[in-house]
C-alpha cells in the first residue's frame, strides 16, 4: 500500500504530515511511504532525512497517483487552492487529513462526488484507545503555549515577581477562558513565566484541571445543563445564559492583564464572551488573544489573523498558531496520522477500512461515492445510503427470506434421512427411565463374564502399577457393589434406569446428616467392614 504525503500549499502552512521517524514505523508495517519534494522544508525537514530513513522522493503528479494521500489540510481546509487537489484524485483513493468538515461541508460533497474516502481527523472520537490520533488535542497544545508567548511579547510588562533595588515589579494577571487542552496548556505556561492565572469555563469539572497546574478556578455562579457533549466539547449555551457570562467575564477581564480566550465550538460560530464594552473597561496595555478567531472570536473587535488596538487594548486574533512552531507540531501530528494508519492494518496485514469501528465511524465522512456521516448530510441536504462491506451481511429483519441461497442447498436434507431420525430417540426427562432408546442400553449392557475377567492390573501405572499394586486392591475391587450399597450398578455409567440413588450413594433411604452415625444404612455398614487381619 502506497501512501504519499504532499507538501502543504495553504498560505503560511509550514507543517508537514509525517516526519522520517514516522517513515521507518510504517514501512515496518508494510507501507510504501512517498514524499513530495520540499514537503518538509517548513518544519526544516530536508528530503535528505526523508531519504535516509527510506522515503521516496516523487513529484505531486506522482504522489496523487498513491493509494492514501497524507495531509496536513484536506481541501476543506484549504480554502485557498484545496479544489486543485480534488481534481487530481481519483474514485477509491483515500486521503487523511484536517478538513474542516463541520466548516466547510460543501468540500466535503465535492471529495464525495469524486469518490474519494475522506478521513477527517479534527473528527477522531475521544476515546480513550483513539487519544493517541487525536490531532486537535495536540495542535491545541501547540496552540495555547504560544498564545502566551504572543501576548508576553504584546504586553508593556513583565510576567514574573520581581523585587529589586529599585523597587518591586508586581506580577501580571492572566486569565483563561475556556479550560480545554489549549487553555490549560496556557494556564501552565503563563503560571511558569511567573504570572498569577485564573482560568474559567463552563464546565465545573475543569476546576481539578486547573487547580493541578496551579491555576485559580473562577467561580461563576450560572446554570448551564448539559455544558458538555459526548465528545468532551463545550455546547451552545442559551442567549440568556451567554448575556450573563458576559458581564461576568467583563467584571474578570477589567481586573487582568491579559486575556486568552479559547472557547470554540465545532461547526459553530464561537459564542461572543468579550464585548466591545467590557474591552473599554480594561487596563490600558492590557492584551487578548483570541485563539477563537476563526470562527468569528470569542472577543467582539476581533479580527482574523490581524492585531488591532482599540482603546488602548491590544488584540490578536491568531488563526494558525501550529504552524509558527512546525518542528513539534509535525512531530505531534506526524505521531496522531502514524497511529491512525496503523490502526488501519488488519491482522492479516492488509490496509482496511472498517466501517464497523468506532474510530472509522467517527471521522470517515466520505466513502464510495457519497457523503456518510449523518451531520454533514444533513447539512448538505442529502440522504445516506447504506454502506454495505460485503453482501453477506445478515439482515436481521428478514433472516428467512434473505438468508443466501447457497446456505440453504448446503443445509437441506433428504427427506428419506430425515424420516430415519427417530423422535423417540430423544431424551425425555420426565420419563427418561421408560424413554431412554432401547438401542443406547443395549449397546453399553455389559456381559457379566466380560465384567468378570476385568482386572485392575490392567490399569495402566507409569510407574510399575503391575508390580506395586497392593495385592488387597484386586480382592477389593470384587466388592463394588459392597462398597457402594447398591445392587445391579451396571447402568450407573449411563445415568439410566433405576440409578437415583447413584447421586447419594445411598438406598433408597434418605441421609440423615444430622444422624449419620446411626441413619446410614445398616447393609452398608456390614459390607464396608473389612477384616482387620485384610486392613492390615
Amino acid at each position: 500500500m502506497k501512501a504519499a504525503v504532499l507538501k502543504e500549499r495553504f498560505p503560511g502552512e509550514r507543517r508537514v504530515a509525517l516526519l522520517p521517524d514516522n517513515v521507518k514505523k510504517l514501512q515496518a508495517a508494510g507501507y510504501e511511504i512517498l514524499i513530495e519534494r520540499g514537503a518538509g522544508l517548513g518544519a526544516s525537514i530536508t528530503d535528505e532525512d526523508y531519504s535516509a530513513a527510506g522515503a521516496q522522493l516523487i513529484d505531486r503528479a506522482e504522489a496523487t497517483a498513491a493509494d492514501i494521500l497524507l495531509q496536513v489540510r484536506s481541501a476543506g481546509a484549504n480554502t485557498v487552492n484545496g479544489d486543485d487537489d480534488v481534481q487530481l484524485m481519483h474514485a477509491g483513493q483515500i486521503v487523511i487529513g484536517m478538513c474542516d468538515p463541520l466548516g466547510n461541508a460543501a468540500a466535503i460533497g465535492m471529495l464525495a462526488e469524486q469518490g474519494v474516502s475522506q478521513v477527517a481527523l479534527e473528527m477522531v472520537p475521544r476515546i480513550s484507545r483513539a487519544q493517541s490520533m487525536d490531532v486537535l488535542s495536540s495542535m491545541a497544545t501547540i496552540a495555547g503555549y504560544r498564545a502566551v508567548l504572543h501576548s508576553a511579547f504584546e504586553l508593556p510588562r513583565m510576567f514574573p515577581l520581581n523585587m529589586t533595588a529599585a523597587g518591586t515589579l508586581k506580577a501580571a494577571k492572566v486569565f483563561i477562558i475556556g479550560a480545554g487542552v489549549a487553555g490549560l496548556q496556557a494556564a501552565a505556561t503563563a503560571k511558569r513565566l511567573g504570572a498569577v492565572v485564573s482560568a474559567y469555563d463552563v464546565r465545573p469539572d475543569c476546576r481539578e484541571q486547573v487547580e493541578s497546574i496551579g491555576a485559580r478556578f473562577v467561580e461563576v455562579q450560572l446554570e448551564s445543563d448539559d455544558a458538555e457533549d459526548e465528545g468532551g466539547y463545550a455546547k451552545q449555551q442559551s442567549e440568556e445564559f451567554l448575556v450573563k457570562q458576559r458581564e461576568l467575564m467583563a467584571e474578570l477581564a477589567a481586573e487582568s492583564d491579559v486575556v486568552i480566550t479559547t472557547a470554540a465550538i465545532p461547526g459553530r460560530q464561537s459564542p461572543l464572551l468579550i464585548s466591545a464594552d467590557a474591552v473599554a473597561t480594561m487596563k490600558p496595555g492590557s492584551v487578548i488573544v483570541d485563539l477563537a478567531a476563526e470562527r468569528g472570536g470569542n472577543c467582539e473587535l476581533t479580527q482574523a489573523d490581524e492585531t488591532v488596538v482599540v482603546h488602548n487594548v491590544t488584540i490578536l486574533g491568531p488563526t494558525n498558531l501550529p504552524s509558527e512552531i512546525p518542528n513539534h507540531a509535525s512531530q505531534m501530528f506526524g505521531n496522531n496520522i502514524t497511529k491512525f494508519l496503523l490502526h488501519l492494518v488488519n491482522d492479516e496485514g492488509e490496509v482496511r477500512l472498517d466501517l464497523e469501528d468506532e474510530i472509522i465511524q467517527g471521522c470517515l465522512v466520505s466513502h464510495a461515492g457519497q457523503v456518510i456521516n449523518e451531520r454533514i448530510a444533513s447539512m448538505l441536504g442529502v440522504e445516506i445510503e447504506e454502506a454495505k462491506q460485503s453482501e453477506d451481511v445478515m439482515d436481521t429483519d428478514n433472516y428467512s427470506e434473505d438468508v443466501d441461497d447457497d446456505l440453504d442447498a448446503y443445509l437441506e436434507l433428504d427427506d428419506d434421512v430425515a424420516a430415519d431420525i427417530d423422535s423417540e430417540d430423544v431424551m425425555d426427562t420426565d420419563n427418561y427411565s421408560e424413554d431412554v432408546d432401547d438401542d443406547l442400553d443395549a449397546y453399553l449392557e455389559l456381559d457379566d463374564d466380560v465384567a468378570a475377567d476385568i482386572d485392575s492390573e490392567d490399569t495402566m501405572d507409569t510407574d510399575n502399577y503391575s508390580e506395586d499394586v497392593d495385592d488387597e486392591t484386586d480382592g477389593l475391587t470384587e466388592k463394588t457393589p459392597a462398597a457402594t450399597g447398591l445392587t445391579e450398578v451396571a447402568p450407573v455409567a449411563t445415568g439410566l434406569t433405576e440409578a437415583a440413588p447413584v447421586a447419594t450413594g445411598l438406598t433408597e433411604e434418605a441421609m440423615d446428616t444430622d444422624n449419620y452415625s446411626e441413619d446410614v444404612d445398616d447393609d452398608l455398614d456390614a459390607d464396608l467392614e473389612l477384616d482387620d487381619e485384610e486392613n492390615q
